[in-house]
């Protein structure tokens, strides 16, 4: 798709206002990672940015307007996007997978009917729970094998769920999608609405890439492997973008977008 691809000197422009707002952000050095770029990148030092609350969302849109004024018209007729949470740990990630492919009603009962036989809902359990049980319960056999897997990783310390919050978001995708039924969008859902993490870019939401189609005066609609050079010069704030082109679906269809608040 001709003309998807920004000049390196967009880009260059881009990252050094990002840089320029990141340096007079009040932040702990908690918060701050050194991240290299992959090959055929230039390498650079970028701080990671959390959006955990309101505020933090706030900051990382203006700054999105500045980084590219494509996206001024689409804040103007949006307004401020409210940030979207959800709850972090294995608890959410097994919300996310329960509700893979699921209308909205059918998801919320199915967790409901889980939640309460499980309370707290936590990995030992459902990893020493026998799958005919969570198959009552509304489960698929895919997602109670995807469920158990994880459980037994978490288990047995090959995976930990929160130290993905301070990775890079690409390789916290990677790590993710090794995971047998987490899928790109199940592992961008939930680095973005449940680690807050403020590069996670979900490139395969239809949502999204209808609102970038719309926003950006595409002929077509973006595959998820144009999405990619397409949010290039959004980051290390490609998740806050995508709330932006989330806020800017539901306000194009006058429908809420992929996920619900």
């Amino acid at each position: 798709m001709p003309g998807l691809v920004p000049g390196i000197h967009v880009l260059q422009q881009c990252r050094e206002i990002t840089k320029s707002w990141m340096a007079g952000k009040e932040a702990s050095e908690s918060d701050a990672v050194l991240r290299t770029a992959g090959p055929g990148h230039d390498e650079e030092r970028t701080m990671l940015i959390h959006l955990e609350t309101q505020a933090d969302l706030d900051d990382a849109i203006r700054a999105l307007v500045k980084q590219d004024p494509r996206l001024k018209p689409v804040l103007e007729l949006t307004g401020m996007p409210a940030i979207r949470q959800r709850e972090a740990g294995f608890a959410g990630l097994a919300a996310i997978v329960t509700g893979q492919q699921l209308s909205t009603a059918s998801a919320a009962a199915i967790w409901g009917r889980l939640t309460a036989a499980f309370d707290p809902f936590h990995h030992d359990v459902i990893r020493k729970t026998h799958a005919n049980r969570l198959g009552r319960l509304g489960l698929s056999a895919a997602k109670i094998k995807t469920l158990k897997h994880i459980a037994r990783e978490l288990a047995e310390e090959r995976l930990n769920l929160d130290v993905l919050a301070n990775e890079d978001a690409d390789a916290a995708h990677n790590t993710l999608t090794a995971l047998p039924g987490i899928g790109p969008w199940t592992a961008d859902v939930y680095l973005l609405f449940c680690l807050g993490h403020g590069d996670a870019w979900p490139a395969g939401d239809l949502a999204v890439q209808e609102a970038v189609k719309i926003g950006l005066g595409l002929k077509t609609r973006p595959t998820p492997k144009q999405m990619a050079p397409l949010a290039e010069p959004w980051r290390p704030l490609r998740g806050a973008a995508a709330h932006l082109w989330w806020a800017y679906y539901r306000v194009l269809k006058q429908r809420e977008g992929v996920i619900s608040k």
